[in-house]
This record gives C-alpha cells, structure tokens and sequence, in this order.
C-alpha cells in the first residue's frame, strides 16, 4: 500500500492545477490512462479551434470575390497537413504538462486505469494507493447508442485522426459538437448532412437562436434532416445507409460522426466496491464545494455533472482549492452558466435564454439588434446573426443574453462581468465604446427595450 496525502484520478483540466497546488501542502499521486491534459488539450478545444481556424482560411479562399479580392481558383484543403499543424499544437501543450509534472518531486504519476478497492483505496496496475482526499476527475466521453455499434462510426476522437476527407460526412446529432464538425468539413470540401431528432438544432436554445443557426449552416450547402426519431443505420462495405422513418428519406454517406450526446468516463472506476453516489448516468453526486456524500472524496469536471466546459472544470479546481486551502468562498451555485458554440460566426452565450427566464416568472425586457444593423459587422462583410439580451425589469439586471455574429464568442464576456458583479444593464448602456466595433452597437440595443410577456 502506497500513501499519498492526496490522489487525483484524471488528468483533465481540474486535475493538473489542483495536484500542483496541492503539492505545496503534501504528496501527490495523479492517475492518468491515457494522455495528460484531458480532452480539452486531446480532442476538445485545442484541436478542433485549430480545425475551425483551418475551415475558415479555407472560408476565406473561396469568398475573395464580395470583398473585391480576385483569389485564383484551386484553393483545396489538405486534411493531412491540417492534422499535422493540429497534432503539433496538442502534443506541444501535452508535452508542458509531462515536463511541469516530472520536475515536481512532490507529485507522482501512475499511468494505467484506476478502480477503486474501497473508499480509500485505488489499485492502479500492480500498485494499491491510498490518500485521506481523493479527487475524481475521469471526465466524459461520446454517447454511442447500441443502434449504431454494428456499423463504422466516428466519435469526436476518432474524426480528428482522419487524414484523407470524407466524400461525404453524415453527422447524427445536431447541437454543438455535430455543428462545429459539420461547418469545418464541409468548408474542407466533404458533403456533409446533418441529422436531428428533435423539429430544430440545439433545442435548448431559444428558437430564434436555433433557426438563425440552422440558415447560416444551410447557405453553406449543409443539408438538415430534422424530425428523425427512428433512424435505421447499415453498412455495405465503404458506404454507409442512412434511413429516417416518417420523412422516407435515404441517405448515402461514406462516414458517419455521433454526436448525441456525452457520457461521463466513471463505469470503469467500480464505484460499487465505495459507498460513494452517482445517478443512472453515471454522473457523480456532489455538493456545492464538489464533495461527494464520502469524507474526503470530491468528484471534479465533467464527471460531476455540473458543467460540461473546461472554463466549469476549471472552475471546479477553483472551488475545490480554496475549499482545502482557503477560506470556502467559491460554490458551484454561485456560477453563471456562459459557453460559446464555435461555428463561423460564433455564438456567445450567458446567463438565462429568453424561453428560461419565461418559465422562471421574471418579468423581463429584451433587446435585440441584427448583425446587419452594425456598421462593424457591415465593414467586415458579416453580417449573419444578431445580439440579444434579456433583463429583468425589476432589477434592471441581465439575466442573460447571446451574441450570434463575429466576435460573439468574446464580446458576450463583457456582458458576464456586469453579470458576476450584479450591476444594472445602464452600465453597459451608457459606458463609451471604442469605434468602429461590434460591440459598441450593444449600448444602442440596450437604448431600446420591449417588454415581454411570459407565455
């Protein structure tokens, strides 16, 4: 039995911080099966923005002609050189994590997959360890249905090892992953349909934000299927059969992409021999501060179920070390939920969508402004989408907003500081702005709320 005074099972992004600070107060044993820096640094927001940065040179080739710029035709992708600048970045930002960990004497990696033996106990390879604090931070991975498991599939992982590109590119699942995978490659020059269970994209977002995003997608030749409840899938050799009961569509692809939906990475921990709590998915049960109902056992990131970003795993660790380490300030409840869907324009998102804030009861105000409206978006030639906010007439506070247009996926953070400090929307609206932005047309939207009634 090997003791540390602390184990942190996942080197996701809570558990890399977390076991250097924690390494100033005593020893610790970090686990990791597979690459250090989870799948923000793996297959998350590392590769795949470089992906998207690709698609949008790729974007910017073939669209010289309305910004009066003759750019000669034969611009092509190159999947293979497209994966070697990605795997670059990744194993560049994999390699800081090895180098920081090896010249830290007071942590020790395990490489392997972990089980627990009991609450305390962890056997990882031949070795058993133990700590008083236990930290669970194993992360998520693709949903795969058992109707799909008889065909060739890809997951998030498996797309971006491709080197050759997809004749044409069937995604199953239309919310955030399935869309940024399905702008890049189409823009990289695969044919790319996109198929929805649900009557629109991205369910949870309000229906405006849904249709605006499922025309941007459309006026680049990505085709829809929505209303798909039964899908049957079969294979013959390279060629992959896709058919949509009720629209009696089919449709012929040579690769398939999975996107339903995430699953989080704890069935291989056996939990069972511990005492510790997690719901039918998997996801453990934690507190405000990630404490799980054990003593000295917190479930961090992904696997928790409270956020599924790397900003709220990150967040997690913040909770966490000052929970151990400070003064027990920071909560999980006391965040605000904010997260961008990266397509080109980009989506910003904080706080409460407008069909939220409805069921909630507040009496609210909204503002809204299309991005043709602003002179910035204009000059730059793009002028898809449009910025919303939503606030509570009582207060005069936001309780949230979108920004879907260029620069969306920054501008929306000065929306969430005024959030974070519970200041009134007159704030923003009568501060000056630097011109010519984006973001200074928030103010004149700001100038002209309507109220709105709930239902």
């Amino acid at each position: 039995m090997k003791k540390f005074d602390f184990v942190i099972i996942g080197s996701g992004q809570a558990g890399v911080p977390l076991a250097f600070s924690l390494s100033k107060k005593g020893t610790v044993a970090i686990i990791e099966k597979s690459f250090l820096g989870g799948t923000c640094v793996n297959n998350g927001c590392v590769p795949t923005k470089a992906y998207v940065a690709s698609a949008r040179r790729m974007w910017d080739s073939l669209h010289g002609e309305e910004m009066g710029i003759e750019i000669p035709a034969g611009a092509k992708a190159n999947l293979e050189k497209i994966k070697e600048r990605k795997d670059i970045l990744v194993k560049g930002s994999r390699k800081g994590i090895e180098k920081s960990i090896a010249s830290n004497d007071k942590i020790t990696l395990f490489k392997g997959e972990a089980h627990f033996i009991s609450n305390n106990e962890i056997a990882i390879n031949d070795d058993t360890i133990t700590a008083k604090q236990i930290f669970i931070n194993v992360g998520a991975r693709a949903m795969i249905p058992s109707d799909f498991t008889h065909v060739d599939y890809l997951t998030n992982i498996d797309i971006l090892e491709l080197t050759k590109l997809p004749e044409h590119l069937i995604i199953i699942g239309g919310s955030y992953i399935g869309l940024e995978f399905g702008q890049m490659f189409k823009r990289f020059g695969s044919k790319v349909t996109i198929i929805e269970s649900g009557d629109r994209l991205i369910s949870k977002e309000d229906e405006n934000v849904s249709n605006a995003i499922a025309k941007i997608l459309q006026d680049e030749d990505i085709a829809i299927e929505f209303n798909a409840k039964e899908i049957n899938v079969t294979q013959d050799s390279n060629v992959i059969l896709v058919k949509v009961k009720g629209s009696d569509k089919e449709i012929t692809g040579t690769h398939l992409l999975l996107a339903v939906g995430r699953a989080p990475n704890t069935d291989t921990l056996q939990l069972d021999n511990t005492s510790i709590i997690y719901d039918e998915k998997g996801y453990v049960a934690v507190d405000d501060y990630c404490k799980t109902n054990i003593e000295g056992i917190f479930a961090i990131g992904d696997c928790n179920g409270k956020g599924a970003f790397t900003h709220t795993s990150y967040n997690d660790f913040q909770i966490v070390e000052e929970y151990i380490l400070g003064d027990k300030k920071r909560k999980i409840s006391d965040r605000i939920t904010t997260y961008g869907l990266f397509i080109d324009p980009p989506l910003g998102r904080v706080g409460l969508t407008k069909a939220e804030a409805e069921k909630k009861g507040f009496s609210i105000l909204t503002g809204y402004r299309p991005m043709n409206k602003v002179g910035r978006a204009n000059e730059k030639g793009e002028t898809k989408g449009f910025m919303e906010a939503i606030i509570d007439a009582k207060t005069k506070q936001f309780l949230g907003a979108c920004v879907l247009g260029v620069g969306g996926d920054e501008i929306i953070n000065g929306i969430t500081n005024l959030m974070y400090a519970k200041q009134p929307y007159t704030i923003f609206r009568d501060a000056i702005h630097i011109h010519p932005t984006v973001s200074e047309l928030i103010p004149t939207m700001l100038e002209d709320l309507q109220p709105t009634t709930k239902g």
